[in-house]
C-alpha cells in the first residue's frame, strides 16, 4: 500500500480509503470487523464514515472495532456532519448548534476524543457559510478535530469556504469528497481544477458507480435484490440510464480483454487521474474488497485510460436528487 499526503497538509493516508457506508446495513458487525481487519493487513490506514450511515450505526461499529483492536493511533479517522439525526428543527444541517452537538455525538459513537478529518457532508442553504466555517475552526482550536474537509460541494461552494478561511485566518479545508467514476466525470469541470489550484486532496467516492461498472446490472433484467441500485432510489436515478448501460457493456468487455475484473479496471481508471488523491472503496464482503483492491496493481497510462469506455470528459449519465439539485 502506498501513502500520500492529503492535499497540502502534513497528513499521510493510504492510497485507498475504506468507506463504511455498508456497515450496519449490507455488512453486519462481524463482517464489518473482518473488512477493517483485512484493510489494515493490506496497509490501509484511512477510514471514512458519517453520522448518516445507518443513522449512527456505522460510526458505532467503527468505534467498537477501534477500541477492541486498540488501533486508534494507527488509523486516520474521518466522519461527516449534516444529516437530520432527529425530529427537531436543529437536529440537522450546518448551523453552529447542530455541528457542536453532531461532533459530540460522533465522538461518543466512535469512542474517541478527537476526529482526524471532520467533513461537512453537503451545502446547507439554511446556514450561513460564515457560521459553519467559524464553528469548524473552533473545533480545530478546541482539539476535538484535527483537520476539516467537505463533501458534495459545487465549485462556487468550495471557493466560498476557502475565501472565508483566508479572510478570517480560520482553518481551511484540506480535502473534498466528490463522486467520480467512468460514468460521472462532472468534477472535471470545476472541482478538480480548483482542488489542484488550492492544494486540496480529492477523496472520491463511488469509483465503481454503485456497482454499475461491475456489470451486475443488465439491460432487460431485474435489478439484483438488495443491491445498491435496487435498495436506494438515489443510486438508481444517479446511474441507471440507457447511456450508462451502453457504456457498461463496453467497459466490461474492455476489462475482459485486459484480463482483469470490471471492478479492478474501474478503480484503476480513477487512480489514473493524477488530481485524485485516494478513492473510497466500500464492500459488503471480503470477496468484493479483495476484488476491487486488485485495481491497485493496474497502472494505466494516459493513452490506455483514454481507451477505456467512459462518459465523455466533464459529463455524467444520470441525475442525483441530492447532489444535482439547484442551490
Amino acid at each position: 500500500m502506498q501513502y500520500v499526503r492529503l492535499g497540502r497538509s502534513g497528513l499521510k493516508v493510504s492510497k485507498i480509503c475504506l468507506g463504511t457506508m455498508t456497515f450496519g446495513r449490507e455488512a453486519d458487525e462481524e463482517m464489518s470487523f473482518r473488512l477493517m481487519d483485512r484493510f489494515m493487513e493490506l496497509g490501509g490506514n484511512f477510514l471514512d464514515t458519517a453520522d448518516q450511515y445507518s443513522m449512527g450505526g456505522s460510526e458505532e461499529i467503527v468505534g467498537r472495532w477501534i477500541k477492541k483492536r486498540g488501533v486508534r493511533d494507527q488509523i486516520v479517522l474521518a466522519t461527516k456532519v449534516y444529516t437530520d439525526m432527529g425530529p427537531g428543527p436543529n437536529d440537522g444541517g450546518l448551523s453552529r448548534i447542530h455541528i457542536l452537538k453532531g461532533v459530540e455525538d460522533s465522538l461518543r459513537r466512535l469512542q474517541t476524543d478527537v476526529i482526524d478529518l471532520y467533513q461537512i457532508h453537503r451545502w446547507d442553504t439554511n446556514a450561513p457559510p460564515e457560521e459553519t466555517a467559524e464553528t469548524l475552526n473552533d473545533l480545530v482550536r478546541q482539539g476535538k478535530v484535527r483537520y476539516i474537509g467537505c463533501s458534495n460541494l459545487k465549485g462556487w461552494h468550495l471557493a466560498k469556504f476557502l475565501q472565508l478561511s483566508k479572510e478570517n485566518g480560520w482553518s481551511r479545508f484540506i480535502s473534498i469528497q466528490p463522486i467520480y467514476n467512468a460514468l460521472n466525470r462532472s468534477i472535471e469541470n470545476e472541482i478538480l481544477p480548483l482542488a489542484a489550484e488550492e492544494g486540496l486532496g480529492v477523496i472520491c467516492y463511488n469509483p465503481l458507480a454503485g456497482g454499475m461498472l461491475t456489470g451486475k446490472y443488465r439491460r432487460g433484467q431485474d435489478l439484483p435484490e438488495g443491491a445498491r441500485l435496487e435498495a436506494l432510489d438515489v443510486y438508481y436515478q444517479r446511474y441507471y440510464t440507457d447511456q450508462a448501460l451502453d457504456i457498461v457493456e463496453r467497459f466490461v468487455q474492455a476489462a475482459q480483454d485486459r484480463g482483469v475484473t470490471p471492478a479492478q479496471l474501474a478503480l484503476a481508471w480513477v487512480l489514473a487521474e493524477p488530481r485524485v488523491t485516494c478513492p473510497i472503496v466500500g464492500a459488503r464482503n471480503l470477496a468484493q474488497l479483495e476484488d476491487t483492491l486488485g485495481g491497485l496493481n493496474i497502472n494505466l497510462t494516459p493513452e490506455e485510460r483514454a481507451q477505456v469506455p467512459a462518459i465523455p470528459a466533464g459529463r455524467w449519465v444520470g441525475q442525483d436528487p441530492v447532489y444535482d439539485r439547484v442551490y
